[in-house]
């Protein structure tokens, strides 16, 4: 015997409601109205499969399936529907673009390695602008603050704004008002 949390009664109820036509759940809230219990649509679903009761000892669907029924109440088909001819889309012209040109800087890279770069050397990156085309580095000291020498610093900033900012430390002294 099949360990269930559904007593005897229930399962036996739940037979009759299928037999007489329910669905399952009509059945689960028949179910649940007569014995105070709180089954679902899903836990009723799953203790008929469990007891062999099939979709034939179920009542027929009321609305016609096949498409030949379909058509005897009126009912179009999806061919009946046609949609007008669209125009093929063609491909966009694309016009040529020039590539920018860069800026660069009048300082000739040492172009090292990832792995031979040291603690104080210049990271702006070289190549990889082709398939396979290996990553070199910069190389020269850097600017203090910087991952970059000076020149690299100020090509990767802004040229609309000044290079250096013209701050001077000023210290400022508590004067006692009068």
């Amino acid at each position: 015997m099949e360990l269930s949390n559904w007593a005897p009664e229930h399962s036996d109820a739940l037979r009759e409601f299928v037999a007489k036509g329910m669905s399952y759940s009509e059945a689960a809230q028949a179910i649940n109205s007569r014995f105070n219990t709180s089954y679902t649509r899903s836990a009723a679903l799953g203790r008929a499969r469990r007891l062999g009761l099939t979709a034939d000892d179920r009542r027929k669907p009321s609305m016609p399936t096949k498409p030949a029924d379909l058509r005897d109440i009126g009912v179009p088909r999806a061919s009946d529907f046609r949609m007008p001819a669209l125009p093929w889309p063609t491909a966009p012209v694309f016009k040529e673009i020039k590539p920018p040109k860069l800026r660069c800087v009048a300082i000739e890279p040492r172009h090292l390695s990832l792995i031979e770069l040291e603690r104080g050397d210049c990271r702006y990156p070289y190549g990889g602008d082709e398939e396979g085309e290996a990553i070199t580095f910069c190389g020269h000291p850097r600017r203090p603050g910087s991952s970059y020498c000076t020149q690299h610093f100020h090509l990767s900033r802004n040229p609309v704004e000044l290079p250096e900012h013209a701050a001077s430390p000023v210290s400022l002294r508590v004067v006692e008002a009068a």
